[in-house]
Order: structure tokens, then sequence, then C-alpha cells
């Protein structure tokens, strides 16, 4: 949808930077706003008749539900770029954007209820909205979110940086949506999911990244640690023993080097989703998806890329051929990135005709992508 391509319709991009004026600032966010600008407005919108909406440090939250409520109400995509700081409020214990009057006592009247904006957005149709943010949170909304994630609700494609709060009386950069723009105003249009791997990487060490997600709450981690394990699906299938949620016990595993463990676990627990929902269903599909990526992290690109290949090719099989679902073009874009990064030229050969066979059928939003990796496949066979 968004940054991939371009659609002949139109769409909408609003662009929202938001922090509290004086000492409550914890990110520079509207700085921004004029490289956001100055990309092609139908870069951030991903169509042919882009409309783009700029609110800069807005004081009234009822104003900025307005203009969110009539840019969820447009017909086409939908592009939410937010720079901002979030808050708690101790009373309700929910989420809040901060505005430029919010202070800490006056943070349920003048600041932007995030439930608000995930309320608006909810009212679109699935696979049409996607949001890529920048947040900062104080102390006791990282707490929250460490623990919880961040999510927008079912359907809405979540791509950004969460960072925890600054030292006192400092600020910080809206540095993710910086290296997104620079990238953008460069002239190159990656796919989203392979633009924030590169936005998530310049924005710096120490910083706490929101992992891209689709529909579910995002998991918290350094870029030293960060393993973007796909979206979970709505059932899992049933424990085996000693039982739980084992995302949790994955990526602890893998953050900490344990490579062969973190593939073992979702091993079984693959097995355990083939033997009750059987082989293409949604839930042995994730596993394959977060075995694909475990082998990322664990530097097995060449496994990395099949595993990828297999997960488009089961989706495609799954979604009746269907070949503009987002999650079919994601699978087939990370194994095109993978593919990409094979240090060893005989098994890019070896591994090219059967990406180059679900490029065909799967061209992506890159509109050259198919012609890039034919040519390489081509200077592969010259070396």
């Amino acid at each position: 949808m968004v940054i991939t391509g371009e659609d002949s319709g139109s769409g909408t991009a609003l662009l929202l930077a938001a922090a509290p004026v004086g000492k409550g600032r914890l990110v520079d966010a509207a700085s921004v706003l004029p490289a956001l600008a100055a990309v092609p407005p139908s870069v951030l919108t991903g169509t042919s008749a882009p409309t783009v909406v700029e609110l800069a440090d807005p004081v009234d939250a009822q104003t900025v539900l307005t203009r969110i409520r009539t840019a969820a109400a447009t017909p086409g995509p939908l592009a939410l770029y937010l720079a901002g700081q979030l808050h708690l409020d101790h009373k309700q214990h929910r989420l809040h954007l901060a505005l430029a009057r919010t202070t800490p006592a006056t943070l349920r009247y003048t600041a932007l209820p995030w439930h608000w904006l995930a309320g608006e957005l909810q009212k679109r149709r699935p696979g049409t909205t996607t949001a890529v943010v920048d947040l900062v949170a104080d102390t006791d909304a990282w707490q929250q979110l460490h623990h919880d994630g961040l999510t927008l609700g079912h359907g809405i494609r979540l791509y950004g940086r969460l960072a925890p709060p600054p030292p006192r009386r400092s600020t910080i950069t809206p540095a993710y949506l910086k290296a997104c723009t620079d990238v953008w105003r460069s002239g190159t249009r990656p796919p989203l999911a392979q633009l924030h791997e590169h936005a998530a990487t310049q924005a710096g060490p120490g910083d706490a990244l929101l992992l891209a997600a689709d529909d579910t709450p995002t998991t918290v981690a350094t870029p030293q640690q960060q393993a973007p394990i796909p979206p979970r699906p709505t059932a899992h299938p049933a424990a085996p023993d000693a039982g739980g949620d084992p995302h949790p016990a994955i990526l602890a595993a893998a953050r900490a080097g344990r490579h062969r463990e973190a593939a073992a676990i979702a091993a079984t627990w693959e097995s355990e989703a083939l033997r009750t929902y059987g082989p293409g269903s949604q839930q042995a599909i994730h596993w394959l998806e977060v075995r694909a990526d475990l082998a990322r992290l664990a530097g097995d690109t060449p496994r990395s890329c099949e595993l990828w290949m297999e997960a488009a090719t089961a989706r495609l099989d799954r979604q009746q051929q269907t070949t503009n679902n987002p999650d079919v073009e994601a699978a087939v874009d990370r194994a095109h990135h993978q593919w990409e990064h094979l240090p060893d030229p005989d098994r890019a050969r070896a591994l090219a005709p059967a990406l180059i066979t679900l490029r065909r059928r799967v061209p992506g939003r890159q509109r050259a992508a198919l012609r890039l990796l034919q040519q390489r496949f081509e200077q592969l066979h010259t070396r």
C-alpha cells in the first residue's frame, strides 16, 4: 500500500507531530515535518492522487480527533505518520498522545487518548491503513508498553520506533522518521518492511524499537536485540508440555544468542500446529515464518530465504492464489531481501529460479523488483 508502489486511485497521508511546550517536552516532534513535507505526496500515500494533511503541535484534542475522523472517512489508502510522546493516565491507566498544552496535571483534558485514535482507524476496511510512528514514552507509559506492547487494532499495519524517556531536561529527535524521509528523498522506494529495518538501525543504539506488525501488539527490543517475529495468529495451537505462550521464551533465547534453542522451541510448536490444524493452516504458517526469521537472526541467510519462500508459497495456496494479499507480499519481500544478502554466489544461483517464479506471481509494490532480480541472476551466471 504505502511507499512500495503507486495505485491509480486517491489516497490520504496525515502528518501529525505533537509534543508539549516547555519542560514537559521529551521529543522535538515537529522537527521532522519539513523533511516529511519535502517527500513527494504520492510516495507518502502510495497513490497517484494524493492528499496530504499536516498537523504541527496542535493544542486541542477535539480538533485533532476531527482531522483524524475526516481522514479516516476518505476512500483509498490512509497513511498516518506520527511523531510525539505517550503518557499514562494514572486514573484509568490509558495511554494518551501529548499535545502542545499537555501537562501531567491536565493529561486527561489536554491530550489525545490513544484509544480515540485507534477507534477511528478501526472503522476503516482492514488492510487499507498504515501507521508509521516515532514515539517516546514517559516512565509510566514505558513500563506498561514494555509489558503489553502497542497496537492500533486489527487490520492496521504499524511500523516505527518507541523510545524510553530521555535523560531529565533533554529531548530526542524523531530519528526513525528522519531515516525514512532520507530514503524517500533519495529516490529509493523500498518495501515498507525493508525500510523499517533500515530506519530501525539508523535510529541509533540504546533506543527501543517497535517491531513491525499488522494487527497485534508489538514487542519492544533494543536494536541489537531486535527480532521481528511475525504477528501471532488469532488462535494458538494446543500447548506442548509446560504450556503457555512460547513467544517470550523464543525471543529471550534469540536475544541471548541461543539460536538452536529458539529454533527448537519454534519447531516444537510448529509440529503441534501441524497435528492440530493441518498443513497450510494459519497457525502452521505462522510458525514457519517464525523459524524463517529466527534463521535470519542466527545469520543463516540461505535457510531464512528458503523458509520465507516456503511461507509465501503456503500463503498463496491458502489464499487461493490471491497475490495482492499483504501477508503474501511481505513473505516474498522478505525472501527477496534475504536472497540479496546471500554471501555464496552458488547458493544464490540455486535459489534464484524459485524466487523468480514467486516474484512473477507476486510482483510486490516495488515495480522494478522482478526486473532487478532477473538482472542480478544473469550477472551471477557471468561470474
